[in-house]
């Protein structure tokens, strides 16, 4: 089977809800594969269509929101997950700010682990203050923040200039509806990079990591 047939397949068996087989069909493309080319050609294509399908009203948000658990649960029984080691500090760092709708996150966090990044999840509503706490804490190379409202999304500003001293701050990636409704908004608000989904996501990490997992 093709990789786009493969992904076609979880992607049917994800919004309709039918975990063995999407579990199936992942164990099929993670055959002899290692987890990039499979969250490459089968996982991030899927959960972006299903986002797609959703921003355009063709997907309820139960189907979504069910969707990224059940592909989260299959990845993380399915495909290896990179995780710190104790006493590592991870490279990425992902967080809601402010927000608690956390749908956007929970896709790019499945997509990044399932292509082999260790990602530090600092979870949903997020302060200002404690994700720079965290990042102080954690050291990040790249922290990448969703939001769903413009409040939240213009409060980025405020995390990067105060993650810009002491020391190097890290490198800030930035998703959500306001980025994707003002294209130019990551620039504003002082973010190096804005992604719309969790393909983007993963090529913008990679860019700036520079290969390093």
């Amino acid at each position: 089977m093709a990789a786009d047939d493969r992904a076609r397949s979880f992607e049917r068996a994800l919004l309709a809800m039918d975990r063995v087989g999407a579990r199936d069909t992942l164990l099929v493309a993670a055959e002899g594969a290692d987890t990039l080319a499979v969250a490459e050609s089968v996982v991030a294509p899927a959960l972006e269509r299903i986002g797609d399908d959703w921003e355009r009203g063709a997907v309820s948000l139960a189907q979504l929101y069910m969707a990224g658990r059940i592909a989260e649960q299959i990845v993380s029984e399915v495909l290896p997950q990179v995780r710190p080691a104790d006493g590592e500090r991870p490279l990425l760092a992902i967080a809601v700010l402010e927000d608690h709708h956390a749908l956007g996150k929970r896709l790019v966090l499945s997509a990044l682990r399932s292509s082999g990044h260790a990602v530090a999840d600092y979870g949903h509503g997020v302060t200002v203050e404690r994700l720079v706490q965290r990042c102080r804490e954690d050291g990040p190379r790249v922290l990448l923040i969703s939001t769903l409202m413009l409040p939240a999304a213009l409060r980025v500003r405020e995390v990067v200039d105060r993650l810009a001293l002491p020391g190097p701050p890290p490198v800030v990636i930035v998703g959500g509806a306001p980025f994707r409704l003002d294209p130019e908004l990551w620039r504003e608000v002082g973010a190096d990079a804005a992604g719309a989904n969790s393909a983007e996501a993963i090529e913008l990490v990679d860019r700036f990591m520079g290969g390093a997992r």
